[in-house]
């Protein structure tokens, strides 16, 4: 009875490690901004006093945050991925650079043109690292799917 309940006890301890190593959630929606357009809005909500890198991170530095988006000939895309949120420079010794990344919560918001009246959906990949003073997660990958009607 108590190796079930060291196990148990053990189960439970590694999931509250796994969501303490999760300081980040995604959300993803559209909004309409006109006939046929829409900005596409991929928010990261960062737990203090971890942090997300920003597109333009340079070269030798961690890895940036990149935006990859599936084809669809219903409609095109609007420029490139903006960045909405509390910009943060720095030079970082360990990297040898001047890092952007965001503190918070951060909008990345890509405009979309619809061609003609059709019904789709906008899918795509986001890959993202998060750091805090001490260490960084492995990188992950978050895949979403966003309705255009």
């Amino acid at each position: 009875m108590k190796k079930y309940c060291f196990l148990i006890f053990f189960i439970f301890l590694q999931g509250d490690f796994v969501q303490a190593q999760t300081p980040y959630t995604w959300t993803f929606k559209a909004t309409k901004v006109a006939d046929r357009t829409y900005d596409i809005h991929s928010i990261a909500d960062v737990q203090a006093p971890w942090h997300t890198y920003s597109q333009f991170t340079p070269d030798g530095g961690p890895l940036p945050t990149k935006f990859s988006f599936s084809r669809n000939p219903l409609y095109t895309l609007d420029g490139i991925v903006k960045e909405n949120g509390n910009l943060v420079i720095r030079h970082e010794e360990v990297f040898g650079v001047d890092v952007k990344y965001f503190e918070g919560k951060v909008d990345f918001v890509q405009r979309v043109k619809i061609k003609g009246s059709a019904k789709t959906n906008f899918t795509g990949t986001v890959e993202f690292m998060v750091c805090n003073e001490q260490q960084c997660l492995p990188p992950a990958t978050q895949k979403f799917t966003v309705a255009l009607n």
